[in-house]
């Protein structure tokens, strides 16, 4: 494995550098960075235009100016990064520049990308087992229509329902009597045509499901919840009972009862009794490393329960019980945030609303040491730019999930295990899914790399600060340090992302072998 990833690396190096060599020439030819200041009236113009040539070695040839601009990026292999100044960035380092870009930009496309996987596959997987139902057809006429939307166009919508309208809801919260009703109703047809089987199947999950979220939406309104949200330890409790259930019913089955126990009591039961000991532990420390140090404890109480109810199977359940146990973390976390809402509630702009429309963060709250106050306020601006980014994604996934279990569902093996007499469960999650996640691990690995680049439309609407904005910047302003920065960035990770790709082929399917 060494060797091929040592082979790739070489490769691709020779590639990024004749690609870089093209970007620069092309760049620098491509106008005057100058021009806005030669036609200035400012008196001390021609000082300033002095001043940036000399800093930007705008005499020397552009082709001679890349080998010195490659040797200062060359630094960067040992920590000593010289990428220049950026013209359009007020001359600040383009190092600098590019850092704080690229953590905006991680912090929206990565929860975009892993959510829009999660359910894009689990949302195509579940069509594909339920082929030209009525759900297969809901979904595959949404999917189209969303991913022909565009994204401008989601970004607006978004802004106008989901942060005006429902920020004009939290100033009054006032759940009317019938919509418990007509919400159950909607969530027990919807659950119903996903699950899907027998009459008798179908009208139990139309009730239980039906009835379960009008209860919960009726209880949202007697609470009053959305004035003053929170998840406390009973929210905390539910999120693990369905954590544990989703988890169990995909890999054990809900028929086994060791796997059962062992489920409760470590994805149910540890976050429940740790939930008052780690306020202590969130209270006093800084929110990363808490969080770090509660999935720690949380995976290795599921691996202990796991392995003491495994039997001949304890490696197996070790490992599912320990990642539904380490999922408890969710609930924990997101109860820190809502413990500040009044807080947050007195500090925003009263103009903005809770769900904010434009930004990375609110200033005020940039400055305070609460940083689950942060995370918070950071959760709040992300929700919008990351629907948007999610919803073109999630339509994308869906379709290519799809495809590609019906594709394996009809290969021999898969008959072969049915013929076996497992049950379908097995064979769709330990024979099929595996493989059909082959092509969509190199769609993930692209996508992931492609949106380091940034989504510029969805910034731009947003005013998010991240790597597409840097892309607009240095070309508008034909800035080709801050250019040659983003190029670096982007090229590096498309190159790392394309082995990453190649590794989880290996990693799906054993007959793959990097050699």
């Amino acid at each position: 494995m060494l060797s091929f990833v040592a082979r790739r690396l070489v490769a691709t190096l020779l590639v990024l550098l004749v690609a870089s060599f093209v970007v620069y020439v092309l760049t620098a030819n491509a106008g005057d960075p100058l021009l806005e200041l030669r036609g200035s009236r400012d008196p001390d113009a021609q000082a300033k235009i002095a001043n940036l040539t000399e800093k930007l070695d705008l005499e020397t040839p552009p082709v001679l100016r890349y080998f010195k601009w490659l040797g200062g990026a060359a630094g960067c292999l040992i920590g000593q990064c010289d990428l220049g100044i950026s013209v359009a960035r007020g001359e600040l380092p383009v190092t600098e520049v590019i850092a704080t870009a690229m953590g905006s930009t991680l912090q929206l496309i990565t929860a975009a990308t892993i959510l829009a996987i999660l359910f894009g596959v689990a949302i195509g997987m579940t069509t594909a087992l339920r082929q030209y139902s009525g759900y297969d057809y809901t979904v595959t006429f949404a999917t189209f229509v969303f991913y022909s939307l565009p994204v401008f166009w989601v970004a607006v919508l978004l802004k106008q329902y989901g942060a005006i309208a429902f920020n004009q809801f939290l100033g009054n919260p006032v759940i009317p009597w019938w919509m418990p009703i007509v919400l159950g109703l909607v969530g027990g047809f919807v659950f119903m045509a996903i699950v899907g089987g027998s009459l008798s199947t179908r009208i139990k999950t139309f009730v239980f499901t039906g009835l379960a979220t009008g209860i919960l939406v009726a209880l949202l309104a007697i609470t009053d919840w959305f004035a003053q949200p929170s998840i406390g330890i009973v929210g905390v409790a539910l999120f693990s009972m369905g954590n544990a259930l989703i988890v169990a019913s995909l890999t054990s089955g809900l028929r086994d009862r060791k796997a059962l126990t062992a489920f409760g009591l470590a994805a149910v039961v540890a976050p429940v009794a740790l939930y008052y000991p780690l306020q202590y532990l969130f209270f006093f420390g800084n929110a990363w490393w808490t969080i770090a140090i509660t999935v720690v404890i949380l995976a290795a109480i599921g691996v202990v329960v796991g392995w003491f109810f495994g039997g001949d199977r304890k490696p197996y359940l070790a490992r599912i019980v320990g990642l539904a146990a380490a999922l408890g973390t969710i609930p924990l976390v997101f109860d820190q945030m809502f413990q500040r809402w009044s807080t947050y509630e007195s500090i925003i702009p009263l103009s903005s609303g809770v769900i904010s429309t434009i930004g990375a963060s609110t200033p005020a709250i940039d400055r305070t040491d609460d940083y689950w106050l942060q995370m918070l306020d950071s959760l709040t601006h992300m929700i919008l730019p990351t629907l948007t980014l999610m919803i073109i994604s999630l339509a994308a996934y869906t379709r290519y999930s799809r495809a590609s279990l019906l594709e394996v569902m009809n290969q021999d093996y898969v008959r072969t295990a049915r013929a076996k007499g497992l049950s379908e469960r097995i064979v769709v999650t330990r024979h099929a899914f595996r493989n059909a996640m082959i092509p969509i691990a190199t769609i993930i690995a692209f996508d992931f790399g492609g949106l380091i680049g940034g989504a510029v439309i969805t910034e731009t609407v947003f005013a998010w600060k991240g790597m597409g904005a840097v892309f607009s910047d240095a070309l508008r302003a034909i800035d080709v340090n801050l250019m040659m920065g983003f190029f670096l960035v982007t090229g590096t990770l498309a190159v790392i992302f394309n082995i990453i790709a190649d590794l989880l082929y290996s990693a799906l399917d054993p007959r793959i072998r990097v050699s």
